[in-house]
């Protein structure tokens, strides 16, 4: 390899990385603005919203690819197995975040890869090293951590965010049964699924939004699609080994942002189990090379 090639390769894989960094670094800023606008409106109204406004984003990709691929689908009862799962998982992180610090919500969610590794033998079939299995072990021990199951401490916003967590897992595990449906495809019927969600919410409690509200409402939608596209152009910049861990980042952004705008300081069994799940997630991350991709392009 040339060194003008070299430097070609080397900028293009530092480009990744920095359209990783920064899509992260935007769901980070979705997360802040949702937390911050249920406590006004109900999650579902959010979601209303946030899905009409990523839709207007979408419409011209969808058009750019041809609508006719969107009902040309394989598997359908998976496809709609996974709108739904979508959808759910949204409404929980809503909800989640209204009662609980952000980061202890995106500690739960960062378990995903750990819920991936446990569950792709049997759905997947694909091989898990004892190894392997000794880390998705630990990773458990962490989510105890943070989840503190005793009866003075554990709370149903904490289940939520571990069922909000298991229906991102599994929405994982199903993008990769489903990898042969396009990029767009996928993310058009997720939104579609969240957005019907969102209209069966609206006789439960619709709050009318101030001009600046509905700007950040709207805005929700558009920040969500945008940090998507840039992570989804990071994976075919960089290679996925490389840029997976970055998701982590976002419990720093979490924490940060927490801390300044909410005021939440972590606590220590949030920080110890956030490390135990990190570093179990990041060696099976580093291990499983097949569903890397999945687990970062499906990152809410």
């Amino acid at each position: 390899m040339s060194g003008l090639t070299a430097r070609r390769a080397a900028s293009t894989v530092g480009l990744g990385v920095f359209m990783m960094l920064f899509g992260d670094f935007m769901f980070a800023v979705n997360d802040v603005m949702g937390k911050w606008l249920v406590a006004t409106y109900s999650p579902g109204q959010v979601v209303l919203t946030r899905s009409i406004a990523a839709l207007a984003v979408l419409l011209p990709f969808v058009l750019a690819s041809g609508p006719r691929r969107l009902v040309q689908v394989e598997r359908p009862r998976t496809q709609v197995f996974r709108v739904v799962l979508s959808s759910l998982e949204i409404i929980f992180f809503y909800t989640a975040a209204a009662y609980l610090p952000l980061a202890d919500v995106m500690t739960f969610y960062l378990a995903g890869p750990i819920y991936v590794a446990a569950v792709s033998p049997f759905l997947l079939k694909e091989q898990v090293s004892l190894r392997q299995w000794l880390a998705i072990g630990v990773g458990f021990v962490g989510v105890l951590f943070v989840l503190r199951p005793t009866s003075g401490s554990l709370s149903w916003p904490a289940l939520i965010s571990i069922g909000g967590s298991l229906c991102y897992a599994m929405m994982i595990v199903q993008s990769r049964q489903l990898r042969a449906t396009p990029d767009t495809t996928l993310v058009f019927w997720q939104v579609i699924g969240a957005l019907i969600l969102g209209l069966m919410s609206l006789p439960f409690g619709w709050v009318t939004p101030s001009l600046m509200d509905w700007v950040m409402l709207s805005a929700l939608g558009v920040i969500s699609m945008s940090a998507h596209m840039c992570i989804n152009r990071s994976m075919k910049l960089a290679p996925a080994a490389l840029i997976a861990p970055i998701q982590y980042t976002l419990l720093l952004w979490a924490l940060l942002f927490g801390w300044l705008i909410f005021h939440d300081v972590p606590k220590l069994p949030m920080m110890i189990g956030a490390a135990i799940i990190i570093g179990a997630g990041l060696f099976i991350v580093e291990r499983r090379k097949a569903p890397t991709e999945e687990v970062v392009q499906d990152l809410v």
